[in-house]
């Protein structure tokens, strides 16, 4: 199975003032060549497919233009997209049973139960090969706030943002290891901000949230 991965396409981001589609439509037309050239089975996009909570109308026609450009030229491609921190989350998840009835897979936010318990369905995608089989399941988990989280036994000194994010990784790659058979593999997919991360010296602007919502790499390795 081919995989193809990328983040941070910030649609509708403008530089100094200056629009960028024409750049954004570039590209994606490199990305469609791409999975056709290199015979792509999954994409996988890793939040911030926007570059603001309210992207212009023009950013959520390029980004429905490309998805359904892709569904006809592959009818069988996966694509699995989850929110990032510059996403809004009901915004992405307002479509979702549209866009699932193209077995299009567009995750914003998670979801509780009435009793608070992790809805971890909508979080595990399969990912089918060629051969219609699945090959791997993705752990899509969107970017999580402080409103997501619901950490359990907390002991002193423990950070909540940390603990909380612990353990809705654990959670839901706990239960896609129970899902996975032993020819299949499981690929967590997440969006977060890390400590220790070196910001670009030309970066336009600081870094959302910076080392107020900096995670420890070791938290993933752990879950």
């Amino acid at each position: 199975m081919k995989i193809l991965h990328t983040a941070d396409w910030h649609l509708g981001h403008q530089l100094h003032g200056h629009d960028r589609r024409f750049e954004h439509d570039a590209f994606l037309d490199w990305l469609a060549d791409t999975i056709k050239h290199r015979d792509i089975d999954a994409l996988l996009v890793a939040g911030d497919l926007f570059d603001t909570a309210n992207p212009p109308a023009s950013a959520w026609q390029q980004l429905y233009r490309f998805l359904a450009r892709l569904r006809a030229e592959h009818p069988a491609l996966e694509m699995v997209l989850i929110g990032g921190n510059h996403d809004s989350p009901s915004k992405l998840d307002a479509p979702h049973e549209l866009l699932r009835a193209f077995d299009l897979h567009l995750v914003g936010s998670i979801s509780r139960d009435d009793e608070g318990r992790l809805e971890t369905e909508r979080l595990l995608v399969p990912l089918r090969g060629k051969d219609g089989e699945v090959a791997a399941w993705c752990a899509a988990v969107p970017f999580l706030r402080s409103s997501d989280l619901r950490p359990d036994g907390l002991s002193e000194g423990q950070d909540r943002l940390i603990e909380g994010v612990r353990q809705v990784y654990e959670a839901v790659l706990s239960e896609g290891r129970a899902r996975c058979h032993p020819d299949q593999a499981l690929i967590a997919m997440g969006h977060a901000y890390l400590a220790a991360g070196q910001l670009s010296e030309l970066s336009e602007r600081r870094v959302l949230g910076g080392n107020q919502h900096a995670l420890p790499a070791e938290l993933f390795a752990a879950a």
